[in-house]
């Protein structure tokens, strides 16, 4: 009984350290918050920043539990590969717009 519950706290430590590895050692995490959130809220006012951050955090954990439990709902349809095709254009179409902007906003 005692090697399993020591099995199962090295698997919990394991998944724990492996997520933080994941999330904090992605370069994409500082970029997107650093350079791209910051330098679109660097100019507001305090409580703009607060709104701004609320909104931020909330878009946030609505994008990615979406994603987490609606996923399971769109198995079926990204079985064929012309959805996977559509949402590649789709999220290119998303980042040329956001690079454009990125780009229009320093030129400007």
């Amino acid at each position: 009984m005692n090697d399993s519950n020591d099995d199962f706290k090295k698997t919990i430590k394991k998944s724990a350290l492996m997520t933080l590895a994941i999330t904090l050692l992605n370069p994409h995490v500082y970029i997107d918050t650093v350079l791209v959130i910051g330098s679109i809220s660097a100019d507001f006012s305090l409580y703009q920043k607060v709104v701004f951050l609320i909104g931020a955090l909330l878009s946030s954990f609505l994008c990615f539990s979406g994603l987490g439990y609606g996923s399971r709902l769109l198995i079926p349809l990204f079985k064929n590969q012309i959805t996977w095709k559509i949402l590649d254009a789709f999220i290119g179409i998303i980042m040329w717009w956001i690079a454009f902007h990125l780009l229009h906003g320093i030129f400007s």
